[in-house]
């Protein structure tokens, strides 16, 4: 072939591979995952108010399989409440593929020991990687965690549009 007969099938290819690319439909399906977390909370330096937390977990979902995942937020007391905001959440999936997510709500207390349930609480999602890219969604945010330990559980409920 003649360098412009070449450069013009690499040309029609790339573009026929493009089209194919951006032919699969995106959707939204349900979004669920089920999980422990270990909070470490302390100063930060990134917060309005020099304290945040550093959260490390493991779940399940029924739609993506196990997961880990890591966040950080800032927390501010409010009286015997705790808001947290500025949370980001990066959730890693077995195959590699991440959801990244925002989220914020508060820590309300049980009356049982130093026991504080989520309340308000929801996240966004932002994007993420490989499958993932470009996801978008969100929903509530459930659960609780003993303040003295940071040993706690988390479950996301909600919807992500992402695809296939």
């Amino acid at each position: 072939m003649t360098p412009p007969i070449l450069r013009l099938a690499t040309s029609a290819a790339i573009l026929i591979a493009s089209a194919s690319a951006y032919a699969t439909p995106a959707t939204t399906k349900a979004f669920e995952i089920s999980g422990v977390l270990m909070e470490q909370a302390g100063p930060a330096a990134r917060c309005p108010s020099q304290f945040g937390g550093t959260i490390t977990g493991h779940g399940n979902s029924a739609q993506i399989g196990r997961v880990a995942f890591v966040a950080t937020d800032c927390i501010t007391p409010a009286g015997p409440l705790f808001n947290f905001s500025q949370g980001r959440f990066i959730i890693m999936t077995t195959s590699g593929d991440q959801i990244f997510a925002e989220y914020n709500g508060q820590f309300v207390p049980t009356g049982v020991g130093a026991k504080y349930i989520f309340s308000g609480a929801t996240f966004q999602i932002t994007g993420g990687s490989g499958k993932y890219h470009k996801a978008s969604g969100g929903g509530a945010l459930t659960g609780g965690q003993d303040m003295m330990t940071g040993m706690g559980d988390v479950k996301l409920s909600g919807q992500i549009h992402h695809k296939d």
